[in-house]
């Protein structure tokens, strides 16, 4: 009985972590990234989001903008290569939770969606590190629609925008749901023993 229990327990303390609490971490050659993006990962259609990358080497050493030729691209899934980016917002260096002088740019996604944000750099002293390349996936929210370039497929209806914004919410509550399901049968069971 007392390992039902520890089950049951276990699973309520991963069931109520928050969603996607972990930020996304992609690695190429020598460099390792992680994105953020304000708010909480989140970000809404046609609403400044503050992004920024975590570059490290291997190691754990910072890579700050100051030694990295970086850039920034945005696409719009899908997308094919070669198709010119949707948006390049400049880099600035900023500074996040222990990281200072890192990439970072406000971006402002034109509208609900998933976009690829691809930041490559190469070293502004030869030979400091591999030029890297790291590929994001993004999902924006809904909120305000922006006038997009033609890129982001101007052939979308408002139906669409509605099922991609309310996609995310309902598999939440379908989670939650199957979650609280899931618990009362194992206490149940624990019941009748």
């Amino acid at each position: 009985m007392n390992y039902k229990l520890f089950l049951v327990l276990l699973f309520i303390s991963f069931t109520f972590l928050p969603i996607a609490s972990a930020h996304t971490v992609k690695i190429a050659g020598n460099i390792g990234g992680t994105i953020h993006i304000e708010p909480n990962d989140n970000p809404s259609a046609g609403q400044p989001a503050q992004t920024w990358f975590a570059l490290t080497r291997k190691g754990g050493q910072v890579l700050p903008l100051k030694e990295c030729n970086c850039q920034l691209a945005i696409y719009a899934e899908p997308h094919t290569p070669g198709e010119p980016a949707l948006l390049e917002p400049p880099l600035k260096p900023v500074g996040a939770e222990r990281y200072q002088g890192i990439p970072g740019a406000e971006i402002t996604f034109p509208k609900a969606g998933v976009y690829e944000l691809q930041l490559s750099g190469k070293p502004a002293t030869a030979g400091s590190f591999r030029p890297f390349d790291l590929r994001f996936q993004v999902t924006v929210a809904a909120g305000r629609t922006l006038a997009a370039p033609q890129q982001v497929g101007e052939n979308e209806t408002e139906t669409n925008r509605a099922a991609i914004g309310l996609a995310q919410p309902i598999m939440i509550v379908a989670i939650v749901l199957l979650s609280i399901g899931i618990v009362l049968f194992l206490v149940q069971g624990v019941r009748r023993e």
